[in-house]
């Protein structure tokens, strides 16, 4: 999603208003509950939160110049990697093998077998299609990647075939290196 993205991709900014922020965070901590306690750190009562507009309908939000969550179109909010490595324990997480790692950095999604194999790890639970999940990596403590499943957990772990993990944002791409 943001491989290519540039200060050229965006369109507008804007604050946006105390309520809108509110329902920001209501939504935020509805999609990933262990984010409840750090939700007025994330994004503080009295700070201006920045709505960026961008190509392809990606919608940045913005705090104290930096961003902390994405969407596109109406879909769900991501947060951002800035995020994750502050709240690392709030988001799903997956481990995928040492192998996979140089893939992932040059933007490739990700496929089972680099999420099935020995030093890979997924979570017990089974979580569906489309969930957002962070990408974490054997041996490596911050997250490398965020991504969407292509397939539940569990059919990831049967089929054993295929893209597993769609990458929406990843170390390096456009996104990180994007500066307010």
């Amino acid at each position: 999603m943001f491989k290519k993205f540039t200060k050229e991709d965006i369109h507008s900014r804007s604050n946006i208003k105390s309520s809108v922020q509110r329902g920001l965070k209501s939504n935020l901590v509805q999609l990933y509950p262990q984010l409840e306690p750090a939700i007025d750190n994330l994004i503080p009562k009295k700070s201006q939160v920045v709505s960026i507009k961008c190509e392809e309908k990606i919608q940045l939000y913005c705090v104290d110049n930096e961003i902390v969550m994405f969407q596109q179109y109406n879909d769900e909010l991501v947060p951002s990697l800035t995020t994750v490595h502050k709240y690392p324990d709030c988001f799903p997480r997956v481990q995928v093998d040492r192998g996979a790692i140089k893939f992932i950095l040059s933007g490739a999604n990700i496929m089972c077998p680099g999420l099935t194999s020995p030093g890979a790890k997924l979570p017990e639970e089974n979580m569906e299609k489309d969930a957002i999940v962070t990408v974490y990596a054997e041996g490596k403590e911050n997250a490398l990647a965020i991504g969407k499943l292509l397939m539940s957990i569990d059919d990831i772990k049967t089929k054993n075939k295929g893209i597993g993990i769609e990458l929406v944002h990843y170390l390096g791409d456009g996104l990180w290196n994007h500066q307010e």
